[in-house]
C-alpha cells in the first residue's frame, strides 16, 4: 500500500511521535511511506531511511496557496492510496486538495480536545464532507470536537495513540546512571515532559511543586521540553524561589532514560488530546499524576490520581499524597499502571488498528 502522511510540523510533541513511528512500523510491513511536514525545522524525524521525507515551508497563513500547490503537485505525482493527514493545517489543506485533485481515500486525524479557536472549528465543520473518515486521540476529544460542532455527531472516531513499552520500561541501570551524572543524590525527583505553551500549563506544576517543595525540601521538578513561554517560565521559578529545585532541560532524545531517572510523573495541561506521555511514564514504572483535561483519564483509570485543570492546590495535594503513600502501595500501583499501559495501548496494536481503518473505505 502505498501511503501519504502529511502532518502541519515536526517538532517536539506527542503527534509528531506517533506520526513518526506510525510512518516507520509500516514501512516495516513493507508499505511504501512518504512524510510531508508542512512548517518548521524538523526535530522528531523517522528513523527508518526508507521513509521519504518532504518539507514544504510554509512560513505563515500568506504561503497557504504555495503549500496547497506544492502538496497537490506531491499527491499527483506521488499517486498515494491512503493520505492520512494530522493536525488542523494538514487536515483542512488536504480536505480542500481534494476539490481539485484525486484522492482515493483520506483519513484527518486531530490530535487534541482543543485544536485552537472558532474559526478553526468552523474550517473543520465546512470541509467535513471531503474527508473519509475523520478521528481523534481519544473519546474525550471526540466528545469535544461535536460540542463545538467541529464535526456530525458520530462522524469521527477515536483511535487512541500507542507507546512502545520496550522503549518505554523500568531500567535501574539508566536510572543509577543519570542521578549519578547529575548529582541527584536521594533527592524525590518530580518530572514533566512536553512543550512550554499555553495547553500544558506549566505555571500550574510551578505553584503547586512550590507548595509541595515548601514540605518537602528534598524534592526537585525536572521539566524536559522547549517553547515560547521558558522566559516567563524562568521569571515565575525566580518569583516562587524554586531556583535550586527546578531544572529545564529543554529538548531531549533520551526521555526514557530521565523517566527512570525521576520517581514522580505530572502532567498539568490544561487540555490535551490523549497525553500520550502519561502513558510513557505509566509504561516506565512511574506513579502518574495528571489532570482531567481529556485523554489522560482514559489512560490511568484507577492506576494513578486525576485532578482538576488550573488547580494548583488539587495538584499539590496530589503530589504530596504520592510522597506519602507506603512502599508496598506504590510499587503495586507502578506494575498496575504498566500493566495496564501494555494491555490498553501497546503500539502493536494502534498500527494494526490503523490499517483496519485504511482498509475500510
Amino acid at each position: 500500500m502505498k501511503i501519504l502522511f502529511v502532518i502541519t510540523g515536526l517538532g517536539m510533541g506527542g503527534a509528531e511521535n506517533v506520526v513518526t513511528s506510525l510512518a516507520d512500523a509500516l514501512v516495516k510491513k513493507d508499505h511504501d511511506v512518504t512524510l510531508i511536514y508542512l512548517t518548521g525545522a524538523p526535530i522528531v524525524l523517522p528513523k527508518n531511511p526508507a521513509v521519504k521525507i518532504i518539507a514544504i515551508n510554509m512560513r505563515s497563513s500568506a504561503s497557504f496557496l504555495s503549500a496547497y500547490i506544492k502538496v497537490r503537485h506531491a499527491i499527483k505525482k506521488l499517486k498515494p492510496d491512503i493520505v492520512h493527514s494530522h493536525m488542523v493545517h494538514a487536515n483542512v489543506l488536504t480536505r480542500l486538495i481534494r476539490l481539485t485533485t484525486k484522492i482515493p481515500k483520506l483519513i484527518c486525524t486531530a490530535h487534541n480536545t482543543n485544536e485552537g479557536g472558532t474559526l478553526r472549528m468552523i474550517a473543520y465543520r465546512l470541509t467535513d464532507r471531503l474527508a473519509d473518515i475523520s478521528t481523534n486521540v481519544s473519546n474525550e476529544a471526540v466528545v469535544a470536537f461535536e460540542k463545538k460542532h467541529a464535526v456530525p455527531k458520530n462522524k469521527m472516531i477515536a483511535v487512541s495513540n500507542g507507546i512502545d513499552p520496550n522503549k518505554f520500561s523500568p531500567d535501574s541501570n539508566a536510572r543509577a546512571r543519570i542521578r549519578e551524572q547529575f548529582n541527584v543524590g536521594n533527592k524525590i525527583i518530580f518530572i514533566s515532559v512536553g512543550r512550554l505553551f499555553d495547553a500544558k500549563d506549566y505555571p500550574n506544576l510551578l505553584y503547586a511543586f512550590a507548595e509541595v517543595n515548601r514540605k518537602h525540601p528534598d524534592t526537585v521538578l525536572w521539566i524536559i521540553g522547549d517553547g515560547p513561554l521558558k522566559s516567563e517560565l524562568d521569571s515565575l521559578v525566580s518569583k516562587l524561589g524554586l531556583f535550586s529545585s527546578v531544572i529545564f532541560w529543554g529538548v531531549r532524545h533520551d526521555v526514557p532514560d530521565f523517566m527512570n531517572a525521576a520517581d514522580i510523573f505530572v502532567l498539568s495541561s490544561a487540555w490535551e488530546g490523549f497525553g500520550l506521555v502519561v502513558a510513557e511514564a505509566m509504561a516506565t514504572g512511574k506513579i502518574a499524576i495528571a489532570t482531567d483535561c481529556g485523554g489522560p483519564k482514559e489512560i490511568i483509570g484507577d492506576c494513578g490520581f486525576l485532578v482538576p485543570v488550573r488547580n494548583y492546590k488539587a495538584l499539590a495535594e496530589s503530589m504530596l499524597k504520592s510522597l506519602a503513600l507506603p512502599q508496598d502501595i506504590a510499587d503495586s500501583l507502578r506494575i498496575k499502571g504498566r500493566t495496564r499501559v501494555i494491555e490498553n495501548y501497546s503500539f502493536d496494536r494502534a498500527v494494526d488498528r490503523w490499517l483496519e481503518i485504511y482498509s475500510m473505505i
